[in-house]
């Protein structure tokens, strides 16, 4: 039986992430999840899907490194007062990912519903 959403925030999971194993690996263990193709093109600028999902409320998880580097980027997630998690390290497998998201999700949602947006923190691997 798959836990029921706990009312705790929903998590935005950017193409950089897959569809899948992230998504359901949330799921799994409760957390409210979206995906970023269930509700934008693959083509969709990171500036426009950030100011949409800034609008909503939700949390982004992702590994897109240019949102964390990239000027722009970074400020269109600052104006659209995201709360995101990160992952630093970039070549690992859908399963990794998934895991260490999962892991990290108690930490996460505690800091996405007492740090005011917006921000910027990373998931480490161990």
């Amino acid at each position: 039986m798959t836990p029921k959403p706990s009312g705790g925030p929903v998590f935005f999971i950017d193409r950089s992430l897959g569809r899948k194993q992230v998504a359901e690996a949330l799921r799994e263990v409760g957390a409210t999840v979206e995906v970023h193709d269930d509700h934008f093109p693959q083509t969709t600028p990171d500036v426009e899907w950030l100011a949409e999902v800034g609008r909503r409320g939700w949390v982004v998880l992702s590994k897109d490194e240019r949102i964390r580097r990239n000027r722009i980027e970074r400020e269109a997630l600052e104006a659209a007062h995201v709360r995101a998690f990160f992952l630093t390290q970039q070549d690992i497998t859908g399963q990794e990912m998934a895991a260490l998201f999962r892991d990290a999700l108690p930490g996460m949602t505690n800091r996405a519903i007492s740090q005011p947006p917006p921000f910027i923190l990373t998931i480490l691997e161990g």
